[in-house]
């Protein structure tokens, strides 16, 4: 007959076998780890605890975290919003759009020029009877046989 582990016997034990719950902390005679001890028998410490824990929740929001990416933000627009704009010939890229995306219904037959744009908002135009036009060519290496001639020296003749 097999004994059952320990940690599953003493289940709702609260001390599992050790007495006091000071004893099996770990943490020598500490009260615990960090600020344990503050919490329901710490009355008389716990104000200290609650202005040392908001300085510290100050400090930290004030300082930055995370990852900071480099890339600039593109400026969007969708195809929606060209109904704002009076004329159908448009230049987004000097408006100080970046890329043309494809949410709503294209009313009017545009004529754009842009450098990005999603494939849905290319549809969009061109069933509509418009074109887009400076659109950057994105390289897409989809094969394996195209990345291994692309890492190869091509041979002069």
């Amino acid at each position: 007959m097999n004994k059952r582990t320990k940690s599953s016997r003493q289940r709702g034990s609260h001390t599992h076998g050790w007495g006091s719950m000071k004893k099996h902390r770990g943490a020598g005679s500490r009260g615990g780890r960090g600020n344990a001890g503050s919490g329901k028998r710490g009355d008389g410490k716990k104000p200290s605890f609650w202005n040392v824990n908001s300085k510290i929740a100050k400090l930290r929001a004030s300082k930055k975290k995370g990852f900071t990416s480099l890339k600039k933000p593109l400026k969007t627009i969708n195809v929606d919003q060209l109904n704002k704009f009076e004329s159908t010939n448009l230049n987004l890229t000097e408006l100080g759009f970046d890329k043309l995306l494809g949410r709503g219904k294209v009313v009017r037959k545009y004529e754009l020029v842009i450098s990005q744009s999603s494939e849905l908002a290319i549809n969009k135009i061109k069933k509509a009877g418009g074109a887009i036009s400076g659109l950057e060519k994105k390289e897409e290496i989809t094969t394996k046989e195209a990345v291994e001639t692309q890492d190869k020296p091509q041979e002069a003749n």
